[in-house]
């Protein structure tokens, strides 16, 4: 034993250089990142490495997108790095053993060539230094070249800076798509002081996860956007308008925020330029309708999250009746890279109109879930399948849904379009703010449009009737159609109040609630027919019209539906086929998910 430890005592002192990045994000932490953490620094401890021989031993980095692989860990030893994916504590020990004592990595734990296809195939400029550096640490954000785009705008007149902007062609990432230079332009030359910018982080859309995982891997890049915004539009003020829902996101936002100040990027005469500028958090209660900007502004206000109609537009009257400015994270984390690379070359990227990247949350049923950036004008193909690697168990694409709730659903045939601002509003979809949920063959497209049209309506905040009232008159049809009750004309119904409701609604929430429903008529009508009129599901996901059968020539007699089967409604004995009795079968589906054999259908 003695001797095992003078090998030991030899092993770390071949250990120069040690750093371990472990991913942090509010991903990273469900799947149990801090534990993996507590592991390492235990056997660290445990094996004598010490913070005399290793740098930093464990740091803490944002979420680096492939969140289908967390815990991701890089365990960068004398500047060779090795990345690890679904790391538990158990498996820490083992590395520490053979990796880092003895320099062999684990190789069946290294991440696969999919992990290098996932990132391999993005350009990043927003997500390029999250998971790479330590978002609590301000001198992380400067060592990369932050806060050079701050330095640079104050041998610029607000005007230059107005100028650049325009000519990048950037345009607000939070869906809407206006020209963010336009927009600031208009606001620059509004009447009245003082004038504010708002950063926009109430992100609401189910499976979109952009902004927060900008704020927590790199937070400083969001505040330096909100140096340059205030600067060019004439603002001493700033508000960052985010929910509470996102803890880990306020709380870096929080520290950057008190960095920022200490070392007088923020506050008065920031950079001695004579520019004073300041940021408050106000952390919003959750509502999806808060991000509508003039119900953001109403609850900066301390009113009622409700919007109003415009215009007058914020850029002329806003927060407390001053020129505002509201741009979301992601419009202003592009704004550094966009001043010290210049506009030409934010413009070379992208299509003629849509101009960058964009950062979309891929969820749904494929295989390489995550947060991704790409170049606008890629097509769908590309991000569904060279990206994100195709569908769960290899089914067949069925529709890519893109906008959020508000947004269409683009049907397979539609593969090779390009992702660009234009290209999916021709097709009744939308950018949004980034969401990008993947449906394979087993999707019920009317029960996907029912669970979008849910949600917008009980987010609806109820102030116009359009929305408040027509879009319950829709969910009433579409539950009847999935409950197998509908009949004749609700087909026509549904497309008559969904135009109505996107005329005639007085914010963007209700223009844009009708889309689900909308674009799977338009693309799938013949699954609302066969609900109406045949009392058929076509993917068997709408309960009431399942009807089960077991396929006798598959059935390999194990039994397990039968255990499953909570209404008796299975006969099965050894070595016998099972068979199900439909006039006891409550179409629960237990005798489906438990049959390993696919034989019930």
């Amino acid at each position: 034993m003695p001797a095992k430890k003078t090998t030991k005592k030899a092993r770390t002192a071949d250990i120069k250089d040690l750093v371990i990045r472990v991913c942090v994000g509010t991903g990273g932490l469900a799947a149990g990142s801090q534990e993996v953490i507590d592991e390492f620094d235990r056997q660290l401890k445990s094996h004598g490495i010490t913070a005399e021989i290793v740098k930093k031993c464990v740091n803490k980095t944002g979420c680096r997108g492939f969140c289908a692989k967390d815990v991701l860990a890089d365990v960068i030893l004398n500047g060779k790095s090795e990345t690890y994916q679904l790391i538990t504590p158990e498996m820490v020990g083992r590395i520490v053993d053979e990796h880092i004592l003895n320099n062999e990595p684990v190789k069946e734990w290294l991440v696969g060539p999919e992990y290098h296809a996932f990132h391999d195939r993005q350009t990043k400029i927003l997500l390029k230094h999250c998971g790479h550096i330590d978002p609590e640490d301000i001198d992380a954000y400067i060592n990369i070249g932050g806060y050079e785009g701050a330095r640079k705008i104050f041998s610029l007149e607000p005007s230059e800076v107005i100028e650049e902007v325009r000519a990048s062609g950037l345009r607000g990432r939070g869906g809407a798509g206006f020209l963010t230079g336009l927009k600031w332009d208009l606001c620059s030359k509004a009447e009245g002081t003082p004038k504010y910018i708002i950063c926009n982080a109430d992100e609401g859309d189910p499976g979109a996860f952009m902004d927060r995982s900008v704020i927590e891997g790199n937070p400083h890049a969001v505040i330096e956007g909100m140096i340059i915004g205030g600067y060019a539009i004439g603002s001493n003020y700033g508000y960052v308008y985010i929910r509470a829902e996102y803890p880990l996101a306020i709380h870096r936002l929080k520290i950057a925020i008190a960095d920022a100040r200490k070392h007088r990027l923020l506050g008065k005469n920031i950079l001695k330029s004579g520019f004073d500028f300041d940021i408050r958090i106000k952390e919003g209660a959750g509502a999806f309708i808060c991000g509508e900007e003039t119900a953001l502004i109403a609850s900066i206000e301390g009113k009622r999250g409700m919007p109003r109609s415009k215009p007058p537009f914020p850029a002329n009257k806003g927060l407390w009746g001053k020129p505002t400015i509201i741009n979301n994270v992601e419009t202003l984390a592009n704004l550094p890279a966009i001043i010290t690379s210049g506009a030409k070359w934010f413009s070379s990227i992208g299509t003629e109109k849509s101009k960058g990247t964009k950062v979309f949350a891929l969820t749904g049923r494929i295989k390489n879930t995550g947060l991704i950036e790409v170049p606008m004008g890629i097509s769908l193909k590309e991000i569904i399948y060279d990206i994100g690697g195709g569908c769960e168990k290899n089914r067949k694409l069925k529709a890519v849904q893109t906008g959020g709730p508000s947004g269409g659903c683009i049907p397979a045939s539609h593969i090779d379009m390009p992702v660009d601002y234009e290209s999916l509003t021709a097709i009744g979809s939308m950018m949004g703010s980034g969401g990008m949920v993947v449906m394979d063959e087993t999707t019920c497209m009317v029960d996907m449009s029912k669970f979008f049209l849910s949600f917008t309506g009980n987010e609806s905040c109820g102030k116009c009737t359009p929305c408040r009232i027509g879009t319950k008159r829709m969910l009433e049809v579409l539950n009847r159609i999935t409950e197998g009750k509908g009949k004749e004309g609700d087909i026509e119904l549904l497309t008559e109040l969904g135009n109505d409701i996107k005329q005639s609604s007085l914010c963007g929430l209700g223009m844009s609630a009708p889309n689900p429903v909308l674009s799977t008529i338009n693309f799938f009508r013949d699954e609302y027919e066969a609900h109406i009129k045949d009392g058929v599901c076509p993917a068997g996901v709408c309960k009431a019209l399942r009807r089960y059968t077991v396929n006798a020539d598959i059935c390999r007699m194990c039994g397990k539906c039968y255990s499953a089967c909570p209404s008796g409604a299975i006969a099965w004995e050894k070595k016998q086929k099972a068979v199900i009795d439909k006039s006891k079968c409550i179409k629960c589906g237990a005798c489906y998910e438990a049959c390993p054999f696919n034989s019930i259908f």
